[in-house]
């Protein structure tokens, strides 16, 4: 099994997942210059992809991950659910769990029974669903349509910040419904994580009680409020 045993890593998964249900938003950065542009094919794609998510008032959605070595060699895997509800999101996976009402996050981790409490900064290069819904990919990555199997349409994307710890990230788009399917994050490690979904619903009604830590649902919580 995979195991997520500290917030930094935890962080790091929960925001490739984010990019893999709330798919990339719409693409109208230009590139830098000397940096290439961009394939107008997967602009639009991207662009249906970002509009199709935005229909909808919520989403629940089973999903599972997996990473690998640059040899393709299983390292472990592990599976969830996250809701998705505006700008709140609630993500789940055995053992630990992050809570966002739009504001506030809650990061849970059972085997410690601690939740440590942030305040989202709007300011800051934190991935959040807020920036993700005002283009804040456009701004990080050039992308190509590579091209489409049996309904499904892949985009790679290459981030224009050669620092990351990433050098490519392939979306994989489902045509008729214009959702994501899977992700795969290649790291300049030659590790890959490789996101998909299961299933998802976006006709349920998610309660915003969802999104918020209840502290009287976990007895002897340790709660360090970052706030």
């Amino acid at each position: 099994m995979l195991v997520l045993n500290n917030i930094s890593t935890m962080k790091k998964f929960f925001a490739g997942l984010i990019l893999m249900i709330m798919g990339v938003s719409t693409i109208n950065a230009q590139a830098p210059k000397g940096m290439g542009q961009s394939d107008p094919a997967a602009k639009k794609i991207l662009d249906a992809v970002s509009a199709k998510f935005k229909s909808f008032k919520s989403v629940t959605a089973k999903f599972a991950l997996k990473m690998e070595n640059g040899a393709g060699k299983n390292l472990g895997s592990k599976s969830g659910t996250v809701y998705m509800k505006g700008t709140k999101y609630r993500i789940s996976v055995t053992g630990q769990e992050i809570f966002c009402d739009g504001s506030n996050v809650w990061t849970y981790v059972k085997t410690d029974n601690e939740v440590t409490i942030s305040k989202i900064d709007p300011n800051s290069n934190t991935i959040t669903p807020q920036k993700l819904f005002t283009n804040f990919y456009d701004k990080d990555f050039l992308y190509k349509l590579n091209g489409e199997v049996k309904g499904v349409q892949e985009v790679e994307l290459t981030p224009i910040d050669k620092s990351k710890a990433f050098h490519k990230v392939l979306v994989n788009i489902n045509k008729t419904s214009q959702t994501i399917s899977s992700t795969k994050v290649f790291e300049k490690t030659g590790n890959r994580y490789i996101y998909s979904v299961a299933s998802m619903n976006t006709t349920g009604v998610v309660a915003d009680a969802q999104f918020i830590f209840d502290q009287k649902k976990y007895p002897g919580v340790e709660v360090v409020d970052l706030r």
